[in-house]
């Protein structure tokens, strides 16, 4: 999207209402305001409504920025493949260590391909990351291109709820998280690429 470059104080507000919200959500266990956001971030209620209509705004927002840094590191990478989609994924866990924990109540009652492919920005940005590595990886496996039920499965596995329970919880570390979720990964491409039917007869163990 193109258009006037943004005043000095409006994108040094934006951010700061950006950073604000995250840092509120990060240590808020209960849902917060736009008028908490304000406050936390120095401005007015109608100075954060001039730059977000919402409390979701923001943060999709907040979560646009995250998967900017996805992309760009995504984009610096000169190997291809597999291997571009395994430090593509670990920088994503690490991202999500580092920054993530404001993304983890954002939640949506539309399916992720419903978001994406309507345009969501956040989503966007976060699916050109991953795509070319994910289709390489594909193509490596010598398995059929599964289009964007590839990222869809992605999106599952690397959630940052579920990245903070396997770290938090579990008690892993981020490499044992990430070996652990590419091989789930891995396993569950071929799966999507592959399967026509499922029986539970078939899937036992001979």
């Amino acid at each position: 999207m193109t258009g006037k470059p943004m005043r000095s104080d409006t994108e040094r507000n934006r951010k700061n209402l950006i950073q604000a919200a995250a840092r509120l959500f990060e240590r808020s266990e209960t849902p917060i305001s736009m008028t908490e956001i304000a406050a936390e971030a120095g401005v007015s209620v109608a100075t954060a409504y001039r730059q977000f209509t919402s409390v979701e705004e923001v943060l999709n927002a907040y979560r646009q920025d995250v998967g900017q840094l996805l992309l760009d590191y995504s984009l610096e990478q000169s190997c291809s493949g597999l291997l571009k989609l395994e430090k593509v994924s670990r920088y994503w866990i690490k991202l999500v260590r580092e920054r993530g924990a404001a993304m983890v109540p954002m939640r949506n009652r539309r399916g992720y391909l419903e978001r994406l492919w309507e345009g969501a920005e956040y989503l966007l940005v976060q699916a050109d990351a991953l795509r070319p590595a994910l289709r390489e990886a594909m193509e490596e496996m010598e398995l059929p291109d599964i289009g964007d039920k590839a990222v869809f499965l992605w999106n599952i596995l690397f959630d940052p709820r579920e990245i903070f329970d396997l770290l938090d919880t579990v008690g892993l570390t981020e490499k044992q998280v990430g070996t652990q979720l590419m091989s789930v990964l891995v396993g569950g491409l071929r799966g999507f690429a592959t399967a026509n039917a499922f029986t539970a007869e078939a899937s036992r163990s001979k």
